[in-house]
């Protein structure tokens, strides 16, 4: 049965070299960095791939970031997906802890997690299945 855990977190996101702007799309790469609080008490830190296009709204990013830290009493660390694009400001986001990418205590985590951004806040919904036996 999955539990969802929630709380809020804060991004740093840093420049990795130029972009490559080409006929009005700009490639980009950031370093991230992550503190999670709440349920979830963690740092992320990963690597982002960004497409920014000339139309406002539309763009679309890649990122893999490993979150180490604790969850229900458990400690270790597990690795999110993210998959994001804007078509005109229509979002759609996925973000998805890797296969077997749990380690520690939190080896065979799976895993959904939804962000939600409000007065230049973020909050987080974890959703996420653990073994019973680790």
């Amino acid at each position: 049965m999955a539990t969802i855990a929630k709380g809020s977190f804060t991004v740093d996101m840093s420049p990795q070299g130029e972009a490559d702007t080409r006929d009005g799309v700009s490639l980009g790469r950031l370093s991230l960095r992550k503190r999670f609080d709440g349920d979830l008490d963690a740092t992320g830190e990963g690597q982002m791939l960004t497409a920014m296009t000339p139309v406002k709204g539309s763009a679309a990013y890649v990122a893999i970031e490993r979150v180490t830290g604790a969850l229900a009493g458990r400690a270790g660390a597990f690795v999110l997906q993210h998959t994001g694009t804007m078509d005109q400001g229509a979002q759609q986001l996925s973000i998805t802890v890797v296969p077997e990418s749990g380690t520690g205590g939190l080896a065979g985590i799976t895993g959904a997690l939804r962000i939600r951004i409000a007065d230049g806040q973020h909050f987080y919904e974890f959703e996420y299945t653990l073994p019973t036996d680790a």
